[in-house]
């Protein structure tokens, strides 16, 4: 049996660290192409220039244009190739950091990785999440390696809209219960390989963080301040998880989250808010102790997070639309066949419809 530990090659977190991007960048190239939206960008503008002006390098800005796409992918693969740049900057929210690791996967160049934003765990990983132009989950595309530098500044985070913070906790929450499930089932973790204790030891270290500091860290983002508790969930969001999915596995609440895309009405809703509510229909799934269920959705309330599917936007959920969820969930190749028993999209339609009871 083959274990591996998954991870970037350098990750660095703290107050004011964009400020050392410049240095990094000219560790690969003297030219790095963006990846990022105009509003991201545009935020954080004056901490590029000041950090170019430090060590000075020509930058490409890319207009990321808010979906990772394949065509999205091609084109700043093309703007990288015309401008001479020999490294990616991937700056935001996790599409666009996909979208930089993608193009810099397929250009064999590095990336540096610079979130915006503490709302999912895609920073760290070697996984590229692929939508279509109508916002639908297509495919999980899996480089060939993790990032070569993850940057996350928690002044900048702080910033940011609390929603996005908050979304970054139920994608964080799922990373344990996944991890579990996939280390009872012996299933492969992202790499093909089997988790080892580390990674499981992270994922358990995650959920222990999130019901400790959520709450605080949520507060200092409401004040746009710095914490030990706000560094600690931005930890949590990004390394943790990052480190705890991808070293021991995805399974239910994850590919709820992908049957949930197929409904226009949840594409307003954040991947970790619809993977909150997936994380309740993993619980009943597996047959969780009732107590587990319910620190989880007090948790969820408490921090506001959903627990039904009005709170994703599904205000009517008839059975077309449920089974329409349950069997993209269970669709070949889905992560929910990591569960530790077989499960059919019956299942997934019951769960769901018992998740909502108990989550409403």
């Amino acid at each position: 049996m083959k274990k591996i530990m998954i991870s970037p090659s350098k990750y660095i977190q703290g107050q004011d660290v964009l400020s050392e991007l410049g240095e990094l960048v000219l560790e690969f190239s003297d030219s790095a192409l963006l990846v990022a939206s105009k509003d991201d960008q545009a935020r954080v503008q004056k901490y590029l220039d000041d950090s170019i002006k430090k060590n000075p390098f020509k930058i490409i800005y890319g207009e990321f244009k808010e979906e990772c796409t394949q065509a999205e992918i091609q084109r700043m693969m093309k703007l990288a190739e015309d401008n001479g740049c020999g490294v990616f900057i991937g700056l935001g929210g996790g599409k666009a950091l996909d979208t930089a690791k993608a193009a810099a996967c397929n250009d064999k160049k590095p990336v540096i990785i610079v979130p915006t934003i503490a709302s999912t765990d895609a920073p760290t990983s070697k996984l590229a999440i692929i939508y279509n132009e109508a916002h639908e989950f297509v495919q999980y595309f899996h480089l060939n390696k993790n990032p070569d530098i993850v940057l996350v500044d928690t002044a900048i985070i702080a910033k940011a809209p609390v929603r996005f913070l908050v979304a970054g906790m139920g994608d964080a929450m799922a990373t344990y219960f996944e991890a579990r499930s996939c280390v009872r089932a012996n299933a492969d973790n992202m790499s093909g390989a089997k988790s080892t204790k580390a990674a499981f030891a992270i994922a358990r270290t995650c959920y222990e963080t999130l019901l400790e500091d959520s709450v605080k860290a949520k507060a200092a983002c409401e004040s746009k301040v710095v914490t030990q508790a706000l560094e600690n969930i931005v930890e949590a969001n990004i390394l943790l998880s990052g480190l705890g999915f991808e070293s021991s596995g995805l399974a239910a609440c994850h590919a709820i989250h992908d049957g949930l895309t197929q409904l226009e009405d949840t594409h307003h809703y954040y991947h970790g808010e619809k993977v909150a509510f997936g994380v309740v229909v993993h619980l009943v799934l597996e047959n969780a102790p009732e107590e587990e269920i319910n620190t989880i959705i007090k948790y969820f309330k408490t921090v506001g997070l959903p627990t039904c599917l009005k709170d994703v936007g599904v205000t009517e959920p008839d059975a077309e639309k449920l089974m329409l969820v349950a069997r993209a969930a269970c669709a070949e190749g889905e992560t929910i066949h990591n569960m530790p028993f077989k499960v059919t999209p019956e299942d997934v339609y019951s769960a769901i419809l018992v998740a909502d009871k108990l989550g409403a």
